[in-house]
């Protein structure tokens, strides 16, 4: 399984990086590179030649070295992420130039722009290890994957990784309801209902409400919005950056945006109550999962009918099976205090969820049985 548990928050002011080092005395070439950092989102250093501060050279995440400016930066200190840049597209000592100065890569304009704006913007944003991204649906309606979705990333975020959740169901009333977060100032889907291409990791994160520690990506209360592939796409692809765990809530039904964010996951939890007619709805329901997504697992969910348990929804899905999904007695009522599914450290969903994350990377982890009695993840 891919992703990351490293339990890092948001970044500090402090721990911000500067932006590009551009090293050119080209008027046409820089305003073409300050253009490309603008649209990544980075505000660069220009210099004519080497920075002379001391470090200057070293600390940029990234160098972009104009051909005019190669002759000037023969003896700096060799480094990685050094670019030589330009327009002409058949100078024959290019190459020669980029060996003198140590580049890793030789790009000419126009044709390696948006390759560019993306390594700017990796740079800018420290890019490492991508979210361990999950998705949870429900095999019925009611079966709960809304309620799971809050207490696995309520959990992630109160054990100290970097959270972010998000609301994939237009019809689902709204993820954050649950986390008593409906009046919150920040950023719905319809902010983002017109992304295209890239899309900030750090701009996304900071521009949405920030919940029980977490940050979350909800519909808002006006009419229905449509969100394109596309969006789908640019807004989970920035989500995945910021590293940590990202949840998301989907419906049942799969759509081309639904497709878009199921093939951004890692993994898929399907919650199963434990009856004959919610494991052949979720059987549609995988079905059609399954041709975008390949490690779904079911979380099955009593009171189980006669002659059912958890083993069996499991096997008659042909799924792999994560647990038991204990109930959690007084959840509305905790609700309506304020304490969102999760909330509670000793609660039930809680204990599953923190047992999840703890066993979620572990190679080879794919059955992970129900602990005897109570239920839950062992």
């Amino acid at each position: 399984m891919a992703g990351s548990f490293a339990g890092e928050g948001p970044p500090s002011a402090e721990g911000r990086r500067d932006g590009p080092l551009i090293v050119t005395e080209d008027a046409d070439l820089l305003d073409d590179l300050l253009r490309l950092c603008a649209a990544a989102g980075a505000v660069p250093e220009v210099h004519h030649g080497p920075p002379e501060a001391r470090g200057g050279w070293e600390r940029a995440p990234m160098i972009l070295v104009g051909d005019d400016a190669a002759h000037r930066c023969r003896r700096v200190s060799r480094r990685p992420g050094v670019m030589l840049v330009g327009r002409d597209q058949d100078d024959p000592d290019v190459w020669r130039r980029a060996v003198e100065i140590g580049a890793e890569y030789v790009l000419r304009l126009p044709d390696s722009e948006g390759w560019l704006v993306d390594q700017i913007a990796n740079a800018v944003e420290g890019v490492g290890r991508p979210a361990l991204t999950v998705g949870v649906m429900g095999g019925r309606g009611g079966a709960g994957a809304s309620t799971l979705a809050c207490a696995l990333a309520v959990t992630a975020a109160r054990s100290g990784r970097r959270a972010l959740l998000i609301d994939g169901d237009p019809l689902g009333g709204g993820i954050d309801v649950l986390l008593g977060g409906e009046e919150s100032e920040g950023a719905r889907w319809p902010d983002f209902a017109r992304s295209k291409g890239r899309l900030g990791g750090g701009a996304l994160e900071e521009s949405l409400p920030a919940l029980h520690g977490l940050r979350v990506l909800s519909w808002g209360r006006d009419d229905q919005v449509i969100v394109p592939p596309q969006a789908m796409r640019s807004v989970l692809a920035a989500a995945r950056r910021l590293g940590g765990v990202v949840v998301v809530d989907l419906p049942r039904r799969v759509d081309e945006s639904v497709a878009e964010a199921l093939a951004q996951l890692d993994l898929g939890l399907l919650v199963v109550p434990g009856e004959l007619r919610a494991v052949a709805a979720a059987q549609r329901v995988a079905s059609a999962v399954r041709m975008v997504l390949e490690d779904l697992r079911v979380v099955a969910r009593g009171p189980y009918t006669a002659g059912l348990d958890e083993q069996w929804v499991a096997q008659a899905l042909g799924l792999p099976l994560v647990g038991d999904l204990p109930p959690e007695t007084g959840l509305p009522s905790a609700q309506d205090n304020g304490v969102p599914p999760g909330g509670s450290p000793r609660g039930a969903l809680a204990r599953f969820s923190a047992a999840f994350w703890d066993l979620a990377d572990a190679p080879g982890r794919v059955h992970v049985p129900a602990r005897p009695g109570g239920g839950g993840v062992s």
